[in-house]
């Protein structure tokens, strides 16, 4: 009963296939109240590229190769870049093509459709499989080798989620100890033969190297999945990632999602498209409408150029909107309320945080994101980096115009080293947890304090 799972992801393929399809010709008929096109050019070519596309990006992306342990969530921001992917190769093909006579509400109809109810097949598939795995079906009888606190947290995370579907027979060590001992050593092997075991996990901090290496060669020869668990559990880390330096095997524990050349691509791409359009419809209008009201206001340049710490501690020119009298303490002293530095037009653009518009020019050059940890002057990164745990971690990605920490309500001036070391945690929270969802959410949530201004922006 345990040797089927083989067949889910076939199934979750012709799944996604028969649904693509079903939403490509309800979308057909939803615009035009007719099927007979669907089985004579275009509209036929464009149906059969359809399906072809979805099979090349399957076999290349393998997304229906899904772990036991696998976040619903994770599956989910899967599926929806898939879709994405399979949206680009059609706009693709419609480019290519010169294939402008297709309706682009059919095509905004059928990915709609499917989006929601591909998420819907999914869900039903994985909540049912859970289920059933959860009484006992489709099950992995699992072992450990070495005992210890690792071993108990193993035990226990297998007992507390049956919806995974392994069953945990208990633990080899040199010495008998705990209510899961099922023998030394020496009876491994004998045991896997008898239980029919389907995967060892061997708890690195218990075990010697030479009886890991005669586990992992029993188990190739008895096709028994053999897993390795170490234990670092004191490190706060979001990801893993295993890396291989010719035959040696290394697991870096600061392993990003931003690390991935996709998530680059996507961020990078979102940055050129939301930049570009903030400059063509509103940077070029506001820029001389602000501009000559911090000339008619002070004396001074328009713009405020300050080197600030970028990504992986390189510097860059920022560039803001003048909001004070020329004064040399700018590169070194934050602004405070009340501050006399401050000119009337500089505290009105504060307040709404227009003074930052300029950033996008940067964002657009690609010193900055639209989301990210904000940059700070030279000093200040050289002095918190002394006192604040991990500071030099925020400088992983590139800074941002604005940030999950400024969305939270920290920003302006850093009066207390509490105040920073919160701000710290949630960019460190946001590096090790990104996702375009969560620029989008953090965008949203700007928007409104620019609106109404921010008391804390002086």
């Amino acid at each position: 009963m345990s040797r089927y799972s083989k067949y889910f992801s076939p199934i979750l393929f012709f799944g996604d296939l028969t649904i693509l399809n079903i939403s490509f010709v309800l979308a057909y008929y939803l615009k035009f109240d007719e099927l007979q096109g669907l089985v004579t050019p275009p509209y036929l070519y464009l149906f059969i590229f359809v399906n072809i596309a979805w099979g090349i990006i399957a076999l290349l992306t393998n997304p229906y190769r899904i772990s036991r342990t696998s976040r619903f969530a994770k599956i989910l921001r899967t599926q929806f870049a898939i879709i994405v992917l399979h949206l680009f190769l059609i706009t693709a093909f419609f480019v290519f093509q010169k294939a402008y006579f297709y309706s682009r509400i059919q095509l905004a109809l059928t990915y709609g459709i499917f989006t929601g109810l591909v998420f819907i097949w999914r869900a039903g598939f994985v909540y049912l499989l859970r289920i059933y795995r959860s009484r006992g079906f489709n099950k992995r009888n699992v072992i450990a080798i070495g005992y210890g606190e690792l071993t108990e947290e193993l035990q226990k995370f297998f007992r507390l989620h049956p919806e995974h579907g392994y069953k945990f027979l208990g633990y080899f060590d040199s010495k008998a100890q705990g209510q899961w001992f099922l023998g030394k050593y020496k009876d491994i092997f004998n045991y896997c033969q008898e239980q029919k075991v389907d995967e060892i996990y061997c708890c690195l901090p218990y075990v010697r190297y030479s009886q890991i290496k005669s586990i992992v060669d029993y188990g190739e020869e008895n096709l028994i999945k053999v897993k390795l668990i170490a234990d670092f559990r004191g490190f706060s880390f979001k990801g893993l990632e295993l890396q291989r330096y010719d035959h040696i095997p290394v697991l870096n524990v600061t392993s990003i999602p931003l690390d991935e050349w996709k998530n680059r691509f996507i961020k990078r791409s979102f940055d050129i498209s939301f930049s570009f359009l903030v400059i063509a419809l509103f940077l070029s209008w506001l820029v001389p409408l602000i501009s000559l009201l911090i000339k008619i206001d002070s004396r001074g340049p328009i713009f405020f150029k300050q080197k600030r710490t970028g990504k992986d501690n390189n510097s860059f020119w920022c560039l803001k909107f003048r909001t004070m009298y020329v004064n040399g303490d700018a590169d070194s002293k934050q602004a405070t309320k009340d501050d006399p530095r401050v000119t009337r037009v500089g505290s009105w653009l504060r307040k709404t945080s227009l003074d930052e518009l300029p950033q996008f020019f940067n964002v657009f050059m690609g010193d900055m994101s639209v989301v990210g940890p904000r940059p700070h002057m030279l000093k200040h990164t050289e002095e918190y980096s002394r006192v604040i745990e991990k500071f030099m971690a925020r400088h992983f990605v590139k800074p941002g115009i604005t940030g999950l920490a400024q969305a939270k309500g920290y920003r302006g001036e850093t009066n207390s080293l509490g105040l920073m070391k919160n701000r710290v945690r949630f960019d460190r929270f946001y590096i090790e947890n990104w996702s375009l969802l969560l620029d989008l959410k953090i965008i949203f949530l700007t928007i409104p304090m620019v609106i109404k201004g921010d008391e804390n922006a002086f």
